[in-house]
């Protein structure tokens, strides 16, 4: 179907024809111009082969240079727009239109996106430089969605010369007759601020064919050309050098005197002394180490009229990502986008290279990790009955709590790790095929105030689900509650909150998260009243919960709290339960080892009738063996509840031997039992022959330690260690060797 234009130029076409004129039909002439214009450059359309219905694709390009236009020729938005090259060819550099930001991933794929879509009947540009010339250029584009609107392939033909009439002879190929210039007959001059004593491009369309045209400056006649067949011309003219800097008339005149002008600022000549100084090139915006996440605003000065590039690379020193900027008038130039560093970014030293095109400067950063907490599973799939190890560093000399937790939130394990001076984190667990259940599972690290996410698949990829926390639990209804959210990054999440009456409050809060996949929201708690509320966080069928609280005070009066066991093993879940004398009061709930250390601590609340649980706590699987206690205070309310911890160890007892002595240094032996006895330890050669015997007896964490010099005249081997008592008993073996 034609449109209105094609439409209007047909009608012309008629009107032209009534008045005697030899004129052709119309092609695809405003392509070639408004693709010039855009860019500032000389091309020349040429046929392109685009196999697509949907998105219309034409090419123009020169040597190495290519504009691509894209016509939305369907009925849904284009919000990207993908490039990629066949093989031996690679991109050099490309431009956009304004609005939009560019962006070459490590595959050599530009990804072109913008705040704006292209919506149907519109149309889109960018311009491409490649290493050779004639690339075969692949595009896809796609929706706000992502998902595929049409996709093609573009074969750039050989451009041609473009040729200059300067000077033209009367008895050259012209024919003027009839009218000359027509009421739509447009030029452009590019560059559309020309200097003086530069060499211009003019380029036209919709004149009469075939006649000879005058270019004047003012009134100056400075050349002249023959349009084509078609009405349409492309010539190069120079410009004098005029001493002045203010607007002139840039004329095409006809041989009846018809005359075409446009007028333009004439700025100053390159080549004489100017009193306006090159400003210097400057950066700023990146600091000497940046954080996975960041995002660089980064800007600059440089010298007012002209355009900066903006490559950076890589520790490889791959050019990852190449921006251009224009410098204003008051010499500062700015990125449009900033340029965000991924969560999967490669640590280590990046290079920016801004360049005018004349000068270059250089700056040099660090990527590093903002994170005190660094772990990763030594795979991200794990089989059923396989070791999950993790390893990573956290805060030297301070513990760092671990809970490793299955795609349904229930606690597997549980473990409190005191990191040596080397920072140096190592956890495993020892899966269980047909009883652990299959899915994504996150280890929780919190160590003092910090806490990490890390995720793992048992069975099946690891999917990243919605993580969110809240700054506190108890909240005024005149205050805002913080809310921290985790996830995949840009992906779109629901907040629904659930009253302390089980209603859902108002309807679901969409929130999309940053492109780092964290965000946060603020939560208006005007109106709340007193309770404890639950806030869930949806994405398509899963969810993640947890609750807050409105207007709770401490001051719960008395504390009546109990635990449903009286002995736990290492490892072990505990059930808190209790009252309050006073309803919907603020609590805290702390876990306390036999040495006196808090293991956790917990804010907890008794709902309108006084009554609270909370199964949150939980010995750590290497918990200490003796006497523990939780207290629950409010205010100046407390209680405690005591129990004792026995070694959850298979047969009831565990063994530590150094497994490589000299003879001449002391064996050192430890014993850890599950309940205070008298242990006799034996050792024995290869022979099976008693070369020693020792007792001790454990302390009242129900630990020994005894140690065993080795004689001069040991014969270096393989010795057996037996320990016992009256119920349990335990070996291992060790190697005695030379000095």
């Amino acid at each position: 179907m034609k449109n209105n234009k094609i439409k209007k130029y047909e009608k012309e076409l008629t009107k032209r024809r009534t008045c005697g004129g030899n004129m052709n039909k119309l092609s695809n002439r405003e392509i070639s111009i408004s693709t010039i214009v855009l860019f500032s450059i000389f091309l020349i359309i040429i046929p392109s082969e685009a196999y697509a219905d949907e998105i219309n694709v034409v090419s123009s390009g020169l040597d190495e240079t290519a504009i691509i236009t894209a016509t939305n020729n369907s009925d849904k938005e284009i919000k990207t727009f993908r490039v990629w090259l066949g093989e031996e060819f690679n991109f050099k550099s490309f431009k956009t239109e304004k609005g939009w930001i560019g962006e070459k991933n490590q595959q050599g794929v530009i990804i072109f996106t913008s705040s704006e879509t292209v919506k149907p009947n519109e149309l889109v540009k960018f311009g491409l430089k490649t290493n050779k010339i004639n690339p075969i250029i692949n595009w896809k584009a796609l929706d706000q969605e992502n998902k595929i609107i049409d996709t093609g392939i573009i074969k750039l033909s050989k451009l041609l010369e473009v040729n200059q009439n300067s000077n033209i002879e009367l008895n050259e190929n012209y024919n003027n007759n009839g009218i000359s210039i027509f009421s739509e007959s447009t030029f452009r001059v590019i560059p559309d601020k020309p200097n003086s004593g530069s060499t211009i491009r003019i380029t036209g369309d919709q004149f009469a064919v075939s006649q000879k045209f005058d270019f004047y400056i003012d009134s100056e006649k400075i050349g002249n050309f023959i349009t084509d067949s078609k009405g349409h011309f492309i010539t190069t003219m120079k410009i004098p050098n005029i001493e002045k800097e203010s607007r002139v008339d840039f004329k095409i005149i006809g041989y009846d005197q018809i005359e075409k002008k446009i007028s333009l600022k004439l700025g100053e000549n390159k080549n004489r002394n100017t009193d306006t100084k090159n400003i210097g090139l400057e950066i700023k915006g990146i600091s000497d180490i940046v954080y996975q996440g960041d995002l660089l605003k980064i800007e600059g000065k440089g010298t007012p009229g002209i355009s900066i590039t903006v490559k950076i690379m890589d520790p490889k020193q791959t050019t990852i990502n190449t921006r251009i900027a224009e410098v204003d008038k008051t010499g500062i130039w700015k990125l449009s986008e900033p340029i965000n560093i991924p969560l999967n970014a490669i640590f280590g030293e990046y290079t920016a290279i801004i360049s005018d095109g004349r000068n270059e400067i250089i700056k040099k950063w660090n990527v590093e990790t903002n994170k005190i907490i660094i772990i990763n599973p030594e795979k991200i799939k794990f089989d059923p009955g396989e070791l999950i190890r993790f390893t990573g560093t956290a805060m030297p000399n301070i513990p760092l709590e671990l809970i490793l937790e299955d795609n349904l939130g229930d606690e597997i394990t549980s473990v409190i790790l005191e990191i040596s001076d080397s920072g140096i984190v190592e956890f495993e667990y020892q899966t269980t095929e047909n009883e652990d259940k299959e899915g994504t599972w996150t280890l929780i690290a919190t160590q003092k105030n910090n806490k990490e996410f890390i995720y793992v698949g048992y069975d099946v990829l690891p999917t990243i689900p919605v993580n969110i926390k809240f700054d506190k639990l108890n909240y005024k209804n005149t205050e805002k509650a913080r809310i921290s959210l985790a996830g995949e990054p840009s992906e779109k999440i629901s907040l629904i909150i659930i009253t302390p009456t089980g209603s859902i409050l108002g309807s679901d809060i969409i929130i999309q998260l940053k492109v780092d996949g964290r965000g946060e929201y603020n939560l208006d708690l005007t109106n709340y009243v007193s309770g404890i509320y639950t806030a869930v966080i949806k994405k398509g069928d899963s969810q993640n919960s947890e609750n807050f609280a409105v207007g709770l005070v401490a001051g719960s009066g008395g504390i009546d709290a109990k635990v449903t066991q009286t002995e736990y093993n290492q490892g072990e879940q505990i059930l808190l339960l209790g009252n309050t004398v006073n309803s919907n009061s603020l609590m805290t709930a702390t876990l306390i080892d036999p040495n006196g250390n808090k293991i956790k601590s917990l804010a907890i609340v008794s709902n309108s009738e006084g009554m609270f649980s909370e199964e949150r706590l939980k010995i750590p699987k290497n918990g200490q063996i003796g006497l523990w206690k939780i207290e629950i205070t409010s205010g100046s309310n407390l209680d405690k509840v005591e129990f004792d911890v026995f070694s959850a160890m298979d047969g009831g007892m565990d063994l530590k031997v150094t497994k490589e002595v000299k003879i001449g240094n002391l064996l050192e032996i430890q014993i850890t039992a599950s309940h205070k006895t008298s242990i006799i330890i034996e050792i024995t050669d290869e022979d099976g022959k008693q070369v020693q015997k020792l007792t001790c007896i454990t302390t009242k964490e129900f630990k020994c330690e005894s140690f065993w010099s080795i004689p001069k005249d040991t014969i270096p081997g393989t010795y057996t260690i037996k320990v016992y008592d009256t119920v349990n008993s335990t070996e291992t073996t060790f190697d005695v060797i030379t000095k």
